[in-house]
């Protein structure tokens, strides 16, 4: 069955236009043709655009539906992001009259019970995190995965930023000459290595970040409490939903204190809290219980929060190019989007950088009572350099031995006077 130029199993089809899919995303599009045919390859485009089913439209594609043995494994970095991918496939399966054998492996599930389950049945897919598919596949040796034609590496450089090379490394060594995924937003020096071992790098998919949808926003600090400035900042906007970015756990605590005792309804989500505060946090904001939801970059990569209209930054994060993962939280499935973010002169070099990247900054100042323009180029506490004049005149006109009232300001008068004769070489009054 064709769609969008794609011949496609039928239920496939039905599938999508249940999800009222009138065309693929540009990502979909690039990886499609490749994919479709069995060739290996690297995905690269920022979150939300469409990734998840531009690796499971051809895994359900070619899938043997009388073959029982496990044909597909896709790798995730975290549980939430593996639900969401095992939530998609379940969505495929609908449409199958003969359903497909689909489970989820993640780290705080009953082991056990899973080992036992497989030494009576293999899954046809395979969904889960890099730690607990190693675990049963190759420890437990339970998961008999060795034959599986495809692996899907998701989120890549969040895989590897985590700690799951070896894991990755060791499941795809044991297969035997598989379609090889790698999806990532960024594709950074340390996934190179895994990349070159496995797949053809000419195969490197890539397209644009989309920047454009987002206004970029940037907001200076001039010495002023940030916690202040956040407020007036939420006293003048008014999102549909709100992602405050911290660079710490303790930062997001902080902030999301300083919200509650502000009476701001907030969410909070972070790397320490535990699988099942996340997994209720995540249902809080997809159910519109927050307009301000706090997060750290672990907590927030890739997961898929619905309806972000806003980002703001109330610090930059270390790493520039993870600014680009929290601004790309917003403008998703071609809607608009707004990140602002509170900045310091000594971001000047950072922000350059993202710059040459394709974003283009707009500058604000925000009070009490709304925005005023800011125009960076000037700057009143930019220190100015002290001219050869002023050098000379302050060695030419004495300090008072005697502190009287108002010496300090007459001084200068007298210095800058002098300053000002020198430059324009007008001689001096004996």
């Amino acid at each position: 069955m064709i769609f969008d130029g794609f011949e496609l199993k039928e239920e496939i089809v039905n599938a999508l236009n249940d999800l009222h899919f009138k065309s693929f995303s540009p990502i979909q599009k690039e990886i499609l043709p490749l994919a479709l045919k069995n060739k290996s390859l690297i995905g690269q485009s920022k979150t939300g655009s469409g990734k998840t089913h531009a690796f499971l439209i051809p895994i359900f594609n070619k899938l043997d539906l009388d073959n029982q043995d496990c044909q597909a494994i896709i790798l995730s970095p975290t549980r939430e992001l593996a639900t969401q991918i095992y939530n998609v496939c379940l969505h495929l399966n609908k449409f199958f009259d003969d359903k497909i054998d689909i489970r989820l492996y993640t780290g705080g599930s009953d082991r056990l019970k899973e080992i036992k389950k497989l030494e009576n049945s293999q899954p046809q897919i395979v969904i889960g995190t890099p730690g607990r598919i190693s675990d049963l596949m190759i420890k437990a040796n339970a998961l008999k995965g060795f034959n599986a034609n495809t692996l899907v590496v998701d989120e890549a450089d969040m895989a590897f930023e985590i700690g799951f090379l070896d894991d990755i490394d060791l499941i795809a060594g044991r297969l035997t000459n598989p379609q090889i995924m790698v999806f990532s937003a960024t594709i950074k020096e340390e996934i190179k290595p895994f990349i070159r071992k496995y797949i053809n790098t000419n195969d490197h998919i890539k397209v644009d970040l989309e920047l454009n949808k987002i206004k970029h926003v940037l907001i200076p600090i001039k010495s002023r409490d940030k916690f202040m400035l956040l407020s007036w900042l939420i006293n003048n906007i008014n999102p549909y939903l709100c992602l405050i970015f911290g660079n710490k756990k303790q930062d997001c605590e902080a902030i999301a204190s300083f919200l509650l005792d502000n009476n701001i309804k907030v969410g909070i989500l972070h790397g320490g809290l535990s699988a099942r505060e996340r997994k209720r946090v995540l249902n809080d904001i997809n159910d519109l219980k927050y307009q301000y939801v706090v997060v750290s970059d672990i907590a927030a990569r890739g997961i898929d929060i619905l309806g972000v209209s806003h980002v703001i930054n109330f610090s930059l994060p270390t790493d520039f190019e993870f600014y680009i993962h929290r601004s790309g939280r917003t403008a998703r499935n071609n809607s608009d989007g707004i990140c602002y973010s509170f900045t310091e002169f000594k971001n000047e070099e950072y922000l350059k950088s993202l710059e040459e990247k394709g974003i283009k900054f707009s500058y604000c100042d925000i009070r009490p009572n709304g925005f005023i323009e800011y125009n960076p180029n000037r700057r009143t506490d930019r220190v100015k350099p002290i001219s050869e004049e002023r050098k000379k005149a302050e060695k030419l006109v004495p300090k008072s031995k005697k502190v009287t009232p108002g010496y300090k300001k007459k001084r200068l008068k007298e210095v800058k006077k002098l300053e000002r004769e020198m430059k324009y070489k007008r001689p001096r009054n004996k």
